[in-house]
């Protein structure tokens, strides 16, 4: 099914604070602050912020989402548009949610992993109607305004495994160790 994302917004991450667990599943709740109008900085708290209360693990301060107020729909699990509404969640009212990649109708993502943009998206826009690639392929080709040519350092990076990390680990301590023996000798002489 397509999704009309230009009914949702890009916002910006103000603060988090959290405010209990979920019901079902006991999950963390966290009350975000998004900004999702005004420019970067220069914003008013009473028209440019909402407060959305959400579960998703990988919402940080600072971060790009995607949020969907209340008055608008999102693809539900069935298949079905569920429209937003304002709630109270963990005891704060809660204006929109925040959108996964399956409620944006993009391929690929988690279910309930908040989608997080780069920076070149700007706050208030509509998000892109595909999923923004590593390889620069994806999100809004046609509007070059959206997307940057600059690389997406942090985004897209590959994560360490736990084999690399001990290694690095390994190295990073002989290195101390080598360095301490050094020191030691010096002092010694």
């Amino acid at each position: 099914m397509s999704v009309d994302v230009s009914q949702y917004k890009v916002g910006l991450v103000l603060s988090l604070e959290d405010c209990g667990k979920c019901k079902s599943g006991g999950k963390q709740l966290r009350a975000c602050k998004i900004q999702i109008s005004g420019t970067e900085g220069d914003y008013k708290e009473e028209t440019d912020v909402v407060t959305v209360v959400t579960s998703a693990p990988n919402v940080r301060e600072n971060s790009r989402v995607v949020v969907a107020l209340s008055g608008t729909a999102v693809l539900g699990e069935d298949g079905e548009m569920m429209p937003v509404t304002k709630a109270t969640v963990g005891g704060v009212l809660s204006e929109g949610m925040l959108c996964d990649s399956k409620m944006l109708g993009w391929v690929g993502g988690a279910k309930g992993i908040a989608v997080n943009l780069p920076e070149s998206y700007t706050v208030g826009c509509s998000p892109p109607t595909n999923k923004p690639r590593a390889n620069g392929k994806g999100g809004e080709e046609e509007d070059s305004t959206q997307q940057s040519s600059v690389p997406l350092h942090g985004l897209f990076e590959k994560k360490l495994s736990k084999e690399e990390k001990k290694k690095l680990a390994a190295e990073r301590k002989a290195k101390k160790k080598a360095a301490k023996e050094a020191k030691d000798q010096q002092e010694n002489a």
